[in-house]
């Protein structure tokens, strides 16, 4: 058997192969554009395209594709093969530093917010050099950043890598003051815990609704949810430990560093977490990673559900979003350190953090909105739509004395300077794990857990870069001029604290009174998409992009047009497979079975027998069956009329308020319905067999 260091990364043209196939003058200048941001001359490109063009032949690959990251939330991909012809009728194979650097899509093809119309159609994919090229089903998969004619981002890649590199020089602006002279870089890390959902794949192809949405729009919870706790860290099913083993594999070879996979809470759901890598790879990696899942589920007769809620009733899937920053010396900035200036700068950074969360809550809000995630959130396991940042006790005590000057676990107002004094160091994990906090100190990261598990991470680590970087910017503004340092620095961390401590929260998020006392706070909580995005054109989430040069007003309106239209577009879908459901399926299987019920009645009257069942039950059912079919009908028309509005946030909060509300009257009916049914008369598999039907 063979291990597994002898076949990671050989689908990836990484460091050591560029190590051992470019010429040094090459290798230097691509590891100085992958460390440092340098741009890459395209004589350059021509000899490293070379080499990868021939690696990748010799790895059996034909075709070469410029892999991008559209608003559609997966990637996209156009294969042209090596070959160019010769005058004798045959053919080289060839791959120039022109078709490495840049390629040519059809930019009105994707979404784009009015960037493009139909007649203006072209757009560009550019390489994106920090992040491995890979090989993939025969092609040479090079990751890229995707922009219209006009320059303007019509992906998701191009606006991280602009508040990655945003970051880095506010950051190391900062460790500049605090004399790190030897840093040259400072970049964002990401480790995305990714939930998921495997069902059997014939019992799926028999659920209209699974195949259509991602989700059951129909359903009534079986006898036995999760509610023992005896599928979370259990033993893993043969069939499912099978799909995990070629799921690793594949991941492995392509450079995603997945490391572990468990069982987790909910029946039929189970989680993959990688190792942390930086922001832009772990973005690729994670896309890759959905792919693969669903892919490789599909070989084992599994299908991977990757909806942020495919079952009511039980645990949703998120996505999880360690963030932390670290520098080219091996540094992570959010380490406590042992010495007074080493607890000051993370004591720096970690209020950087405090206030960007603080003051740009709906930013954070926005980037993981979405007509999924809003099922999700507030319930099992998954954060609420408040922002509140979970500090632990320790962490906390040792800010309330920073606020007050005075010395940890003393009530007396000696004062701490920091800087000066040595604070305790502060170990990982001496504080309990919060699954209720959106946003969680974890020892030397911070666990962001609102993202829903189909979500691209990238949307998500632009707003934190982004609203960190502008912090950073202002911290170092002040401390830059300051006269006196130490005081300045000391005064600016106490004071952050002070003002921002609004944020802290330790406790349950699921509470409601921790509801009503979030909104004493003034902090937001908006519990739709739609109210979400009201948010993304107001002047301040504006200023903070366009300051930043992460986005310009321009890109943000066409995402504000994108997300609204994407979120009202999933909803009429949804409404749509309801109407066809209740109408083809679910209405003719509730008539079917009380009509041979009143039958059986009619029967049983005839000869005398006692019918109290089947009258009871029919009465019921024929109660429930005309009251789905006048909501269907209901349904129907409200959709229709909600289809015809012209405003794109208006239509959206229509779509929320009057057509989804709609369809959880119709789902309640057909649901009461479905326990009311024999089984051979229900038309598609129950909960029962979706979530219970993966064989041992």
């Amino acid at each position: 058997m063979r291990s597994v260091t002898d076949f990671f990364g050989t689908m990836v043209f990484n460091d050591e192969v560029m190590k051992s196939r470019l010429d040094e003058d090459v290798y230097n200048a691509i590891q100085n554009t992958i460390q440092n941001g340098k741009r890459l001359d395209l004589s350059l490109a021509n000899r490293i395209a070379s080499a990868m063009k021939d690696w990748a032949i010799e790895k059996g690959a034909t075709h070469y594709t410029h892999w991008f990251q559209p608003m559609t939330g997966i990637t996209a991909e156009k294969h042209d093969s090596f070959i160019t012809p010769k005058s004798n009728s045959t053919v080289i194979m060839e791959f120039s530093g022109k078709e490495l650097v840049k390629g040519e899509s059809d930019a009105s093809s994707f979404p784009s917010g009015g960037l493009r119309a139909t007649f203006e159609a072209r757009g560009y994919t550019a390489w994106d050099p920090t992040s491995y090229a890979f090989i993939k089903d025969g092609a040479l998969c090079i990751p890229t950043a995707f922009c219209s004619y006009g320059g303007e981002a019509l992906d998701k890649k191009t606006p991280l890598l602009r508040s990655m590199e945003a970051l880095g020089k506010s950051a190391l602006k900062i460790l500049k003051l605090f004399g790190h002279e030897d840093v040259t870089s400072v970049k964002p890390t990401v480790g995305p815990e990714q939930e998921y959902f495997l069902v059997d794949k014939e019992t799926y192809n028999k659920r209209p609704d699974l195949v259509y949405t991602g989700r059951t729009l129909f359903g009534s919870m079986p006898p036995k949810g999760q509610e023992l706790d005896d599928h979370y860290f259990g033993t893993i099913k043969p069939q499912v430990k099978s799909f995990m083993k070629d799921l690793d594999h594949e991941l492995w070879t392509l450079g995603v560093f997945a490391k572990t996979e468990h069982n987790e809470a909910a029946p039929a759901q189970h989680e993959l977490a990688p190792v942390f890598t930086t922001t832009n790879l772990a973005t690729d990696h994670n896309q890759l990673t959905m792919e693969l899942m669903q892919k490789v589920a599909r070989k084992h007769g599994l299908v991977c559900l990757l909806h942020e809620k495919p079952f009511n009733g039980v645990n949703g899937s998120g996505k999880h979003n360690n963030w932390s920053l670290s520098t080219n010396t091996g540094l992570n900035l959010l380490e406590p350190g042992e010495t007074p200036s080493d607890n000051a700068q993370f004591l720096l950074f970690l209020c950087a953090v405090i206030k960007a969360v603080d003051v740009y809550q709906d930013a954070l809000r926005i980037s993981v909105a979405s007509a999924g995630n809003d099922h999700r959130l507030g319930a099992n396991e998954a954060p609420p739509a408040v922002i509140s940042i979970f500090l632990g006790e320790e962490l906390t005590e040792i800010l309330d004395a920073i606020e007050k000057d005075q010395k940890i676990g003393s009530k007396e107002k000696e004062q701490l300077r920091v800087g000066v004094h040595i604070l305790p160091k502060f170990p990982k994990d001496t504080s309990d794990r919060n699954r209720t906090s959106p946003f969680a100190f974890t020892g030397n990261k911070f666990e962001f857990r609102m993202l829903g598990s189909g979500a691209s991470i990238a949307d998500t680590n632009t707003a934190i870069n982004t609203a960190v970087t502008e912090i950073l910017n202002e911290f170092y503004d002040e401390l830059a001029s300051a006269e006196d340092f130490n005081q300045t620095l000391h005064n600016l961390i106490r004071d952050t604290i002070k003002n921002h401590k609004r944020i802290f929260f330790n406790g349950n998020g699921y509470d409601d009174a921790w509801i009503k006392e979030a909104e004493k706070r003034g902090l937001s909580n908006l519990k739709s998409t739609p109210d979400a995005l009201s948010h993304l054109l107001d002047d301040k989430t504006v200023e903070l992009y366009t300051k930043n040069k992460v986005f310009s007003e321009k890109e943000l309106k066409s995402r504000y047009e994108i997300l609204l239209e994407s979120y009202s577009k999933i909803i009429n879908i949804e409404a749509l497979t309801m109407i066809d459901m209740a109408k083809k399926l679910i209405i003719p299987a509730i008539s079917k079975y009380t009509r041979d019920l009143s039958s059986t009645v009619k029967v049983k009257n005839e000869i005398g027998v006692d019918c109290g069942y089947e009258k009871e039950v029919s009465q019921k059912l024929s109660t429930l069956c005309t009251e789905a079919y006048r909501i269907t009908l209901d349904l129907e028309e409200k959709r229709a009329d909600v289809s015809k509005i012209k405003g794109a946030y208006e239509k959206a909060k229509a779509y929320e308020s009057i057509v989804l509300a709609t369809m959880n009257k119709l789902r309640l009916a057909c649901d009461e319905a479905e326990k009311l049914t024999a089984r051979e008369y229900w038309p598609m598999p129950d909960y029962g067999e979706l979530l219970f039907g993966i064989r041992e």
